[in-house]
Parts: structure tokens; C-alpha cells; sequence
């Protein structure tokens, strides 16, 4: 009897969410939010979060160790939001995995029913909570949606077959519209699109000018979405924080201005992201809410920018 119930719990194969890709490949204004693994074995503090965003985003980025700070392994944690019927973005970062460990995750997530896979080089070790451990890097952004084309051919990174089936993932890479190397975002997003990406999320925008210029300069005709990064600024001192230590990043002075000025920092931080949504919804195909700790105001902010639910059943 355990061996018949080993058996069946093996072979049974979950249901993918996909209404992401479907919404994506249907030009639908995409919306995407970022939520972090549990810092140890609870996942209840993620669940509740995420609950919040089910039915009014398309898919919930789980980060993979961000800022290189320890938490709950990403694929996990996208296997548990997907048993409580929330789709997930999953991010795999190559920092902590030689290829051979990317590889058997990928192979792993397909399994538990995870298709998006956003593919990331992974922040240096020396910026989280284990600064003395080595960083990996066998593998960076790019080979890795190469490797991910491969898999999806059916083969590993040494074109030998994948005997018990190819993969079926949908995906998609990062971009910084905010560069300050105009030629260098151009070669690496050019890049990432002939190895597969199918869409793009880009780190926090500040500078929208910057944002159209890239869409009409670069991105332009790649028939892929570029979800423009909205991040949560919940004070002045958040944003000088952030300015501080967060690379490539520069909130300008009027804003934290507006933010010091207000009687209510947070209300004031709702109303600038509403304000950057209805800026991106111009500009490009979709969002990616970042609300570090108040994903629960992730909803509201969407309903001020004036973002009506979408038909997230029809799309599955």
C-alpha cells in the first residue's frame, strides 16, 4: 500500500496556471507583483500577501534570494502559491547554482506545475546576510534562457536528450530602462530576446523619458511586453534609503520632496505609484508592483491608477 501511494503521489501531474502567457501572447495590459519567500519554514505571512493579489494581478513574482539576502527556496515557495490557485512568476537566480543545480530546478519546477520563470544573474554575495559564502556564477542572465530554449527542445546545455520529456516553461528576463550604458541595455536586451525571453520586467523606474525613449528606440517592434517596474516608496526616508543603497537607482528630489512634505508619507507614496501606473499604462504593456512588506496595498494602488480586474478565468 506506501509503495502504491509513493507511486501515485510521483506520477500525478499538477495543472499549470498559464493565464499570464495567455494574456501576454493576447497583448493584454499585463500586471505582475513581487512578493518574498518566507525567512524560514511559514509560508503563512507570503500566503496572506499573495491572497490579497489573487484575481487582480496575472502572475506573483516569488524573488530567488534578492539583494543575496537567505530565503525560502523561490521554486518552493511558487509550488505553495500554486497550490492555493495563485500563479507564480518564479525567479531563478545564478548566483548560488552551478549549472547542473539550475537545471535539476528547472526540471523540478516544470514538474510541480510552474511555467513563468523570470531569469536572473542574481545580485553579488557581498550585498546580503552571508557576505563570507561564494558566489557561483557558473551561468549568467542570458546563457540561462539559453539553457531554458534547450530544455524546452527537450535537451540539457549539452544538447544530450532529456529522456523523460522536454520542458514546457514560458520565460522572461529583466531590464533597466535607467542604464546609465545606453549601448550596453541595448546589446544585453537584444541579447536576452534571440535567447528566448518572452517577456521583460524592468528593475524600479523613476525616469519615464527614459522609459519612452527606450521603448521607441529599442524595444520597439520586439513584439515582446516590457513591464515597467512601480515601486512602493512609503517615506522620505525609504527613498533616500533606496537611493543609497540600491545600485543604479535614483528617485529624484521632487519626489522625496513630496514625500517629506506630506502628512501622511504612505497615503502620499500610494498616490505617486497610482500616478506612475497611469504613466506606464501610455508607455508600454504592463506593470510589476513592487510594495516591499505592503503588498496588501498593491489593490488599492492599482484601483487609484484606475486599473479595472481583468477576466483572469477566461484567460486559463
Amino acid at each position: 500500500m506506501k509503495e502504491n501511494f509513493i507511486v501515485m503521489l510521483a506520477t500525478r501531474n499538477p495543472i499549470p496556471l498559464t493565464s499570464f502567457r495567455a494574456a501576454a501572447k493576447a497583448g493584454e495590459f499585463l500586471i505582475t507583483a513581487e512578493v518574498a519567500p518566507p525567512k524560514g519554514g511559514n509560508p503563512e505571512h507570503m500566503l496572506k500577501m499573495a491572497a490579497t493579489l489573487k484575481g487582480r494581478v496575472h502572475a506573483v513574482n516569488i524573488t530567488d534570494g534578492s539583494r543575496a539576502v537567505l530565503r525560502m527556496s523561490s521554486v518552493v515557495a511558487s509550488a505553495i502559491l500554486l497550490q492555493h490557485g495563485i500563479e507564480p512568476i518564479c525567479q531563478i537566480a545564478c548566483r548560488d547554482r552551478n549549472r547542473i543545480g539550475l537545471q535539476a530546478d528547472l526540471m523540478g519546477a516544470h514538474a510541480l506545475g510552474i511555467r513563468n520563470i523570470l531569469a536572473l544573474t542574481g545580485d553579488p554575495v557581498k550585498a546580503g546576510d552571508h557576505p563570507e559564502c561564494k558566489g557561483v556564477f557558473d551561468l549568467e542572465a542570458v546563457r540561462l534562457l539559453q539553457v531554458i530554449q534547450k530544455l524546452n527542445h527537450g535537451v540539457d546545455c549539452n544538447e544530450q536528450p532529456l529522456s523523460d520529456g522536454a520542458l514546457d516553461l514560458f520565460p522572461g528576463a529583466a531590464v533597466d530602462p535607467q542604464c546609465a550604458s545606453w549601448s550596453g541595455l541595448q546589446t544585453r536586451f537584444e541579447r536576452k530576446l534571440e535567447a528566448g525571453a518572452q517577456f521583460f520586467q524592468s528593475q524600479l523606474i523613476t525616469d519615464f523619458e527614459l522609459l519612452e525613449k527606450f521603448m521607441d528606440k529599442v524595444a520597439a517592434g520586439c513584439n515582446k511586453p516590457i513591464l515597467a517596474g512601480i515601486f512602493l516608496l512609503k517615506s522620505a526616508k525609504n527613498a533616500q534609503f533606496i537611493n543609497r543603497c540600491v545600485p543604479g537607482v535614483n528617485i529624484p528630489q521632487h519626489i522625496i520632496d513630496r514625500l517629506a512634505q506630506a502628512k501622511d508619507p504612505l497615503a502620499e507614496g500610494v498616490k505617486i505609484a497610482a500616478e506612475q501606473v497611469q504613466i506606464a499604462r501610455q508607455l508600454c504593456q504592463g506593470v510589476h508592483m513592487m510594495a516591499v512588506k505592503r503588498e496588501d496595498l498593491i489593490v488599492p494602488i492599482l484601483e487609484m491608477a484606475g486599473v479595472v480586474p481583468f477576466n483572469w478565468v477566461a484567460l486559463r
